[in-house]
């Protein structure tokens, strides 16, 4: 029996990796590492003094606070979205599904802009809300609607397709074996729809980390109670202090980089637990 060698397509393992780390090098490594070229002109008491001065904790607390409870809750929010778009036939289903993304289309100024006339005191919702005593705009709490706002299509994105495969006769039998219906989402679809949706929330939270062009319209950017980091580095910029800005922007890509390698982790372990299920 003669046997032929099949030649693939793709290019070998050696030239792909090559070009894979060549692009990586190109587009994402040199541009990082120069922003810790940039932070070794300082010394070690200066740069201290510069990412732990208390307007710039405050940004800290505030981009990373609002970024992890936006992302918690669109993976929420949007697994629900998601199920309904794949489980139930409603009219104006295909118009729903195609505002989903709309985030992604809008400029992020444009979203700003628009969501500041919408929770002002004389918008179209805060003007309901403010005589209650709640105030969205140019408070912390209008940086979380921003951050919800572009990362919910993250999320449905994400686990959409997941859910579109799973097998609904899994369903169905598990109710015919008597469980139900919260049985059957614990133990059948949640750990199907877990990757996916850690996924999701890493992408929305990465997003809202980085996210300016939304916030600083309805965030109102007071020093030490509604400026966003990112804010912080344009402002730095502008003030040609570039060892300071490049200083925060790694204390930023230390911390991210750290949280989503730690959601990955997380990430892998339930693929390999439900793999092995």
């Amino acid at each position: 029996m003669s046997t032929f060698k099949q030649h693939s397509v793709l290019p070998g393992f050696n030239l792909a990796l090559g070009f894979t780390l060549l692009y990586l090098s190109l587009i994402v490594l040199i541009p990082l590492s120069a922003a810790f070229i940039h932070t070794a002109k300082l010394s070690w008491p200066e740069f201290w003094n510069t990412v732990t001065a208390p307007r710039v904790i405050a940004s800290y607390r505030l981009t990373f606070g609002a970024s992890l409870a936006a992302a918690t809750v669109n993976a929420f929010f949007g697994l629900l979205v998601a199920w309904v778009l794949v489980r139930y036939p409603f009219p104006g289903k295909r118009l729903v599904d195609a505002l989903i993304d709309l985030p992604f289309a809008l400029p992020t100024s444009v979203a700003g802009i628009t969501l500041t006339a919408i929770y002002t005191g004389n918008g179209w919702i805060g003007q309901y809300l403010e005589p209650m005593g709640i105030r969205i705009a140019f408070t912390p709490a209008g940086v979380f609607v921003a951050l919800t706002f572009i990362g919910l299509p993250f999320v449905v994105r994400t686990v959409q397709p997941v859910l579109e495969e799973i097998e609904q006769e899994l369903e169905e039998a598990a109710a015919m074996l008597g469980a139900t219906r919260w049985q059957t989402f614990r133990h059948i679809i949640f750990p199907a729809v877990l990757p996916a949706l850690a996924t999701g929330f890493a992408l929305a939270f990465a997003r809202a980390i980085g996210e300016y062009g939304s916030v600083i319209f309805i965030a109102g950017n007071i020093p030490m109670i509604s400026e966003i980091t990112p804010l912080l580095i344009i402002t730095k910029l502008e003030q040609y202090d570039y060892a300071g800005a490049t200083a925060i922007a790694t204390v930023m890509l230390v911390i991210s980089f750290t949280l989503l390698l730690f959601i990955n982790l997380l990430q892998w372990q339930a693929r390999r637990h439900n793999t092995k299920v």
